[in-house]
């Protein structure tokens, strides 16, 4: 199986759809390609404003409210361990801070600073010219469509992978 054509070489009759493995694997593919591609986008859009795509992806998650680093690793679909060596960088190179945490005595909240916004806010022009060549590319409404898609897919993939299933 190939990444460009993921049903090239399969022994089945022309017209037919299809099975679920090839299409689990095809998505795995097309997905695994996909994070790529954004991760390499990521850290072109950042790298400008002094961060990397990793620092950019913990800094997103606590924009709006701060959350402590189980939280982000959830949000972010991460290793705890993973968010809480970026979290210390953020923290070590004035870009976040850690808060009282009053649900958790031990899980401190990380949130940004000012100069962790100013940071991000850096990066907002690029960011919006890059989704608007996106939009472009795809149409408004095929993109929305597209979100909605991977949406469903995490979430189903997520429901078969939890520890409790």
């Amino acid at each position: 199986m190939s990444a460009a054509s993921p049903a090239a070489g399969r022994d089945e009759l022309p017209g037919r759809e299809p099975p679920d493995h090839e299409l689990l694997s095809a998505a795995a593919i097309t997905a695994f390609r996909l994070n790529g591609r954004f991760l390499a986008l990521a850290e072109e859009l950042a790298r400008p404003a002094g961060l990397t795509a990793a620092w950019w992806q913990v800094l997103g998650a606590v924009l709006h409210e701060p959350l402590p680093v189980a939280g982000i690793a959830r949000a972010m679909g991460i290793t705890r361990q993973s968010v809480q060596r970026i979290a210390d960088l953020l923290v070590d190179k004035g870009l976040a801070e850690y808060r009282h945490n009053p649900a958790h005595r031990r899980a401190k909240l990380v949130a940004p600073t000012e100069a962790g916004l100013a940071a991000v806010r850096a990066i907002t022009p690029q960011h919006a010219r890059r989704a608007a060549e996106l939009a472009d590319r795809l149409g408004h409404d095929r993109l929305a469509e597209i979100v909605t898609a991977l949406t469903d897919l995490t979430a189903a993939v997520e429901a078969m992978t939890t520890p409790d299933r």
